[in-house]
């Protein structure tokens, strides 16, 4: 793994990994940004989100939890004057006709192995998620996205 940090100009930092992929992060404008991106702490939580989506379907998948849909909302606590952030609370919504004890224990085990909240463990950063399951088939009129 490696990321480069090229400084673009005020906060703004074009990063880069060895698969030639590139996010700009940047502060918001009410610090100072231009916001020509999300902040690095702000990057942290979307890569938490990010890395339980994608264990929860590696789960799910081993355990045969068939999904349709799924939706992880974050959001991070930073009290005023904490240099980062001090807890995460969440939800999984899953479109599944799983039992609620499998999405459970599959989101159990997503929390336990995804590698980014490894480091929020870690780092002694709670992070707690709760699973919602939604109907597999939508209701007629409905719109089909899970949020």
């Amino acid at each position: 793994m490696q990321a480069i940090g090229t400084w673009k100009g005020g906060y703004e930092t074009s990063l880069e990994d060895d698969h030639a992929h590139v996010v700009t992060v940047d502060l918001p404008i009410d610090e100072g940004g231009k916001s020509a991106g999300p902040s690095a702490l702000d990057l942290a939580l979307l890569s938490l989100a990010g890395c339980i989506s994608t264990i929860f379907t590696v789960v799910a998948e081993k355990r045969r939890v068939t999904f349709t849909g799924l939706n992880v909302a974050l959001e991070a606590e930073r009290p005023k004057g904490a240099r980062t952030i001090t807890r995460v609370r969440g939800t999984l919504r899953v479109r599944t006709k799983a039992t609620l004890a499998d999405v459970e224990t599959a989101l159990r085990l997503t929390l336990k192995t995804c590698p980014v909240g490894v480091i929020f463990e870690q780092a002694r950063i709670p992070v707690e998620v709760t699973p919602i399951v939604m109907p597999a088939v939508p209701p007629p009129g409905s719109a089909a996205a899970v949020r």
